[in-house]
């Protein structure tokens, strides 16, 4: 008799290289989406896990808004060198100067430029499969989504519409001008990613732990001050000890207020969190149905 039994961890982990060898086995062309996040951080090393000792199977991608944390980058650019993965990145800057995405007047954050960015890669590298960090814990338009989350040929999403999951069997069929995204964190929640990179010992960003920076008080939470948001006539700038929980872009990150410099520190202050984990992004505040209105339209 098999005493063996998977614990909360092991489970999810199994869970995952299960969908990403599937991936493996019914795409041609895959991608992974790696921004330097925690969330990717995971994703890595499950592939690595997945995959070893042969390569990785699949370029590494990253959409760079241009206002993305520079610790963010080189982490994100000094990991993919480490593991000898190809990492193609696809800049807002390039896509706005070729006409692929269009700023409207007065537009500041480049979330909504992300979703033509990206599938321009798509469409130019022909992915028929996107590997994506994405939980289904961390938003409500999120928990509508399947382990393999079908778009049609105009990169959209539609949640009325998802094929069904039963014994986790997947339909990972896509004709030609179509794709798929895949989630193989979809069951895990921030506890857990935290949790696993503890007992993966992973490298993570310095932007999750405890750091000084100046932040200016904005729609009720703390943002960064920098020269793409700098602080208005009335507000003041503020030295404080913060960190992040989840990572956007740097005008619409909020800092949390956090002596938090270990793995440990930050499992401890989740657990006694009261607010959700993109409840500091000021992206996702401004409207309940912001997220499945840029899903809908083929953001990550």
């Amino acid at each position: 008799m098999n005493n063996y039994h998977l614990d909360h961890l092991q489970y999810l982990e199994t869970e995952a290289i299960h969908v990403m060898r599937e991936v493996a086995a019914e795409y041609e062309r895959p991608a992974l989406l790696f921004s330097g996040g925690k969330d990717s951080i995971c994703l890595l090393r499950l592939a690595e896990k997945a995959f070893r000792p042969s390569d990785i199977p699949m370029p590494l991608l990253n959409v760079d808004t241009g206002h993305h944390f520079p610790e963010l980058n080189d982490f994100r650019d000094r990991r993919a060198q480490q593991l000898g993965v190809k990492l193609i990145v696809r800049k807002v800057e390039d896509a706005i100067a070729k006409g692929i995405a269009a700023p409207a007047p007065g537009e500041v954050s480049r979330n909504r430029l992300q979703i033509p960015t990206l599938l321009a890669a798509v469409e130019e590298f022909r992915f028929d499969c996107a590997i994506g960090g994405a939980r289904r814990d961390e938003e409500k338009a999120r928990a509508k989504e399947r382990f393999f989350s079908f778009r049609d040929a105009f990169g959209q999403w539609d949640p009325k519409n998802q094929r069904p999951e039963i014994w986790n069997l997947y339909n990972a069929r896509v004709n030609p001008g179509e794709h798929m995204r895949v989630f193989p964190l979809s069951n895990w929640t921030e506890m857990d990613v935290w949790e696993y990179i503890k007992r993966e010992q992973l490298e993570a960003p310095t932007i999750y732990f405890s750091h000084p920076r100046k932040c200016v008080r904005r729609h009720g939470q703390w943002l960064p001050a920098t020269d793409l948001l700098p602080p208005k006539r009335n507000e003041e700038v503020k030295d404080l000890v913060v960190r992040v929980r989840t990572i956007g872009d740097i005008i619409s990150t909020g800092m949390v207020e956090s002596r938090a410099d270990t793995v440990d520190d930050i499992l401890a202050e989740i657990a006694a969190a009261r607010v959700t984990e993109r409840g500091s992004r000021a992206d996702d505040k401004a409207s309940e149905a912001a997220m499945e209105d840029r899903k809908k339209a083929g953001y990550f």
